[in-house]
C-alpha cells in the first residue's frame, strides 16, 4: 500500500499518496501543461563565452582538445562540457584518466581568458588597471582517494598565482605553491553554489567568497589571465578507479570578467 504524507496547501491539510506526489524544484513557476522544460543546445546559451577558449580532458597524450571561437559558440561535449536541461548552468567535468596539457599532470575541463572576441590570449598586468573575475559556481563531484579540485584561477605565465581549491570539505584560496594559504570554510558541502571573485590591481590580488574579502596576495606580473572550470587535482597514479566515472566536476551558472 502506498505511504502517505501530510501536505499543507493554502492552509488546507490533506493526506497525499507518495506514490503519485511530485514536487517541482521551482514550485512557484510551474511549467505550462504540454510544454517541455527549457533546454539549451550549447553552453554558450547559458554563459557568455565570447572571450574564452576551452581545454578538454580529451585528445592525444599531452595534446588535449582545445576549442576556440567561433567554434566554441556552437560546441558541447557531454559529459565534459554541457548545459543543463534547465538552462541554468554549465557542467565542467575532468576524469582522472583524462588527457593533460604538457605542463601539468592533471586533467581539466576549463575555460581560459581570451581577448578580441576570442582571437588572442589575454595577458594583463596586476600593476596596470583593475582586473576582475566573478564566478558563480558549485563543486558537484570529487575524485576518489584524492578529492581535490580547482574551480577558478588567476594564472600567470606558466603557473597559477592563486586559485579556489576544494580538498574534501575544506575550501582554500591558494598563494602560489602554498595550497593551504587561506581556509575559506572547512564544511563545504558538494552542490553548494557560491560566488568566487578575484580583483587584481596595484600589485595585489584580493580574493572574495560570497562578497566577503578572504585574503590579499601580493603579485607583480604582466602575463596574467583568468581561468574557470574543473581542474581535477588527481590522476591514475593516485586515484582509483582509473576510469571515466572517477572525476571532478564543477557547475557554473555565471561568469564575468571586467578590465578597467
Amino acid at each position: 500500500m502506498p505511504s502517505t504524507r501530510t501536505v499543507v496547501l493554502a492552509g488546507i491539510t490533506a493526506a497525499v499518496s507518495t506514490a503519485t506526489l511530485t514536487l517541482s524544484a521551482h514550485a512557484g513557476t510551474p511549467t505550462p501543461h504540454g510544454q517541455a522544460p527549457a533546454r539549451c543546445a550549447y553552453p554558450s546559451d547559458v554563459l557568455d563565452l565570447t572571450n574564452w577558449k576551452l581545454t578538454l580532458p580529451t585528445g592525444e597524450d599531452e595534446d588535449p582538445t582545445e576549442i576556440t571561437q567561433p567554434e566554441l559558440a556552437t560546441f558541447s561535449a557531454d559529459p565534459w562540457f554541457r548545459a543543463d536541461t534547465g538552462c541554468e548552468a554549465v557542467g565542467f567535468r575532468a576524469a582522472v584518466n583524462g588527457v593533460t596539457t604538457g605542463g601539468s599532470r592533471y586533467p581539466r575541463a576549463e575555460l581560459r581568458e581570451m581577448t578580441d572576441g576570442g582571437e588572442d590570449e589575454a595577458a594583463w598586468s596586476t600593476t596596470d588597471g583593475t582586473h576582475t573575475l566573478v564566478v558563480r559556481e558549485a563543486f558537484t563531484a570529487l575524485p576518489a582517494e584524492r578529492p581535490w579540485l580547482v574551480g577558478a584561477q588567476v594564472h600567470g605565465g606558466d603557473d597559477d598565482v592563486t586559485v579556489f581549491r576544494l580538498e574534501g570539505s575544506s575550501l582554500y584560496v591558494t598563494d602560489g605553491d602554498d595550497r593551504h594559504h587561506h581556509l575559506v570554510t572547512d564544511d563545504y558541502e558538494l552542490g553548494t553554489e557560491f560566488e568566487a571573485k578575484f580583483v587584481a590591481r596595484d600589485g595585489e590580488i584580493d580574493a572574495y567568497y560570497n562578497g566577503r574579502l578572504q585574503t590579499t596576495i601580493s603579485h607583480d606580473g604582466d602575463t596574467n589571465y583568468f581561468k574557470a572550470g574543473a581542474y581535477t587535482q588527481a590522476n591514475c597514479d593516485n586515484s582509483e578507479p582509473c576510469a571515466d566515472d572517477n572525476y571532478g566536476e564543477v557547475r557554473i551558472s555565471r561568469i564575468k570578467v571586467t578590465h578597467s
